[in-house]
């Protein structure tokens, strides 16, 4: 399998299955694109109808595409990994909140992007991401309330890996958290598949100036 992304320090979506196929130890192919560059678009094309990262290929046919519609096809494709949680009830609570996190909190993706090798602390804190911040902190202490940590769901799992790139938006802007929520997010910093995309990002050369100062 093959998976296309875009640059490690600006792409979110890219970061999700990325995370999931290193965290269980499944064999990939990396194509990484650097995006709004010449030729980026036509070289996502070739892989990806929507045009965008980051999209799952293989020999066999397969052509997936969506960070979300990645993750269930791994985990329907490696059932002996527990990319969701085995209780049917855990499972959809699991859906439910990657599944909020993938189509809302508009106002944090657009006034607190994903830079890693940025530092915006005390930026981007309008009431509507402030709003976003609130909720995204909430469900991450019901999860951990619910099922024990250190994740959201126990152990790292599909849930954890669709917030992920919210961590990276944190430390890089720095909001205020809960005492429950800034935890999670310094575990999830730490967990290894995150660690190693980080530092990846950190080595990566290639900028985009539009998401590297403020307006």
């Amino acid at each position: 399998m093959k998976l296309v992304i875009g640059d490690k320090n600006y792409s979110s979506w890219s970061m999700r299955p990325w995370l999931l196929l290193i965290h269980f130890g499944i064999p990939f192919e990396e194509v990484k694109v650097d995006l709004f560059e010449s030729g980026a678009k036509e070289t996502i094309l070739a892989h990806s109808p929507s045009g965008k990262v980051p999209a799952l290929v293989g020999d066999d046919g397969l052509s997936v595409w969506d960070s979300l519609a990645i993750a269930e096809t791994l985990a329907e494709r490696f059932p002996q990994h527990p990319m969701w949680p085995r209780d049917p009830i855990a499972r959809g609570h699991a859906r439910s909140v990657s599944a909020e996190m993938h189509s809302g909190f508009g106002a944090v993706r657009t006034n607190m992007w994903m830079n890693i090798r940025a530092t915006f602390a005390g930026k981007g804190a309008t009431p509507d991401a402030l709003a976003d911040i609130g909720r995204i902190d909430a469900i991450w202490r019901d999860c951990l309330d619910t099922y024990g940590g250190p994740f959201l769901f126990g152990e790292f799992s599909i849930a954890d890996a669709m917030f992920a790139p919210v961590v990276m938006r944190f430390n890089t802007w720095q909001p205020a958290l809960s005492e429950a929520a800034a935890a999670y997010a310094a575990r999830v910093t730490a967990q290894p598949a995150v660690k190693r995309w980080i530092d990846e990002a950190r080595a990566e050369t290639h900028a985009i100036a539009k998401y590297d100062v403020l307006a």
